[in-house]
């Protein structure tokens, strides 16, 4: 008890003395900060002192142009005393911690709550937090502390830590994402079906982007029976009047049968097993007989209309149907957002079947070059794999120059995405053609490797 009426007073006399040296009064200090002023005054002079939130530590640091962190080191004794916690605070002020980088707070206090592991649930709530407002990165260590310390690893912290690692974990190198893929597979099948709707949607997804479409297909077909199996159960408790049971999911449920079916079909056409992708193609083309559709599912499925249309025209092109080229054409100018897919898919087919498609490059030059400004992982993906097609295209033109060029491109753009199958792949095109580049274009080579681009 002696050592926390010390600690107060250490950051309430810096409060008193940055009060005096500014020459404030409380009046004054409650009108700069917004703080109340009955709340300062029982912050700095009641007997027991009123506890300072850090929201409000925060807002004195700013009146008293201190850093960002300002008097965090002694604020742990605001939160826990002996044996009690203040959760109100200690929550905000590890979130706090995490998000301007004092490493050495968080080490503190989660040295002294893991002497109880029942405190891990503070962990879990702190990541949580970080997490659902866009600080993936810094619910990281969190969440593995949760992990570390959870020893039933059935329980709903043990498992959503699981889940959210994997998520946080995404958009790395490939290595790492099949890494994350891996560590997190055995628990899938173990969190509640809200989550494990968007579990199965990531994991197709990851492996999607990793090009392993054999477990597309799994997670795919898992998706698919699990969509199935909520869809009945979401009915029944409508038809019986059990709205208050109907389950609450990350993204509308249509979405997860229509992805199931989406990224089924996707496999199997990069297999080329068409004429089964084309199956599943039809399948989500036409969602409108899904019931419990809201506004935003009646969206949703009208996105799952246009995407099925192009992969159908997709389908017949790399099946050798060159004749619906000027449809699919007419099609892509009617949905712009679907140029790169659909160019990439043409240039597959052109590659594939040895027909011309100059003029319709040219006709989206512009287009292709401002792809390079989209950065999410997908598009980064379809990006590389158009200019690595568009490579084969031109040197299978003759032209070779602005072939190569366009290679030492995707040379680029793979050490950027640290996609090293592709930078492997750029390495072993550009050796097979090294007689006719020129020495710009070795240098240029040479650049990239050296990390000198």
């Amino acid at each position: 008890m002696e050592t926390r009426k010390t600690t107060q007073k250490s950051i309430r006399s810096e409060i008193d003395r940055n009060i005096k040296e500014n020459g404030y009064t409380l009046s004054k200090l409650s009108e700069l900060s917004g703080v109340n002023p009955g709340h300062l005054s029982e912050i700095l002079n009641s007997n027991p002192p009123r506890a300072i939130t850090i929201g409000q530590l925060d807002t004195l640091a700013k009146v008293f142009k201190k850093a960002p962190g300002w008097l965090y080191e002694l604020y742990p004794e605001e939160c826990i005393a002996e044996e009690k916690i203040s959760r109100p605070r200690l929550i905000p002020y590890l979130v706090r911690c995490a998000e301007i980088g004092r490493q050495d707070c968080i080490d503190v206090v989660v040295s002294r709550l893991l002497e109880n592991p029942k405190n891990v649930s503070i962990l879990f709530t702190v990541a949580e937090q970080l997490f659902q407002t866009g600080g993936k990165a810094m619910s990281v260590p969190f969440y593995q502390l949760v992990i570390e310390t959870e020893k039933d690893s059935h329980s709903d912290h043990f498992l959503i830590s699981q889940y959210r690692l994997f998520r946080a974990l995404q958009g790395t190198s490939p290595e790492d994402n099949w890494k994350a893929v891996t560590r997190f597979e055995p628990y899938r099948n173990r969190l509640s079906e809200h989550h494990q709707l968007g579990a199965l949607l990531h994991l197709a997804n990851a492996c999607y982007m990793l090009q392993k479409w054999k477990d597309v297909e799994k997670y795919a077909d898992e998706l698919r029976t699990l969509a199935i199996a909520v869809y009945q159960d979401q009915l029944s408790k409508k038809e019986s009047g059990k709205m208050d049971e109907m389950l609450h999911t990350e993204r509308h449920l249509v979405v997860y049968y229509g992805q199931s079916s989406l990224l089924k079909g996707v496999a199997l056409t990069m297999q080329e097993q068409y004429e089964e992708a084309e199956k599943h193609v039809i399948e989500y083309t036409d969602l409108t007989w899904f019931e419990l559709l809201d506004e935003i599912g009646h969206k949703e499925v009208k996105k799952f209309n246009i995407w099925g249309r192009a992969n159908l025209y997709g389908l017949n092109l790399k099946k050798g149907n060159v004749s619906i080229l000027s449809e699919y054409v007419a099609f892509l100018k009617e949905h712009p957002n679907e140029i790169l897919p659909g160019m990439l898919t043409i240039i597959e087919a052109a590659n594939k079947h040895n027909f011309c498609i100059d003029e319709l490059l040219h006709r989206y030059s512009a287009n292709l070059s401002s792809f390079h400004d989209h950065q999410n992982p997908i598009n980064l993906s379809q990006n590389f794999h158009f200019w690595d097609q568009k490579t084969e295209y031109e040197f299978r033109k003759g032209n070779t120059s602005q072939a190569i060029d366009q290679l030492l491109m995707c040379l680029d753009l793979s050490d950027k995405m640290t996609y090293h199958q592709g930078f492997k792949r750029c390495v072993t095109k550009f050796w097979k053609h090294l007689p006719h580049a020129t020495n710009e274009q070795k240098d240029r080579y040479e650049a990239i490797l050296e990390g000198r681009v």
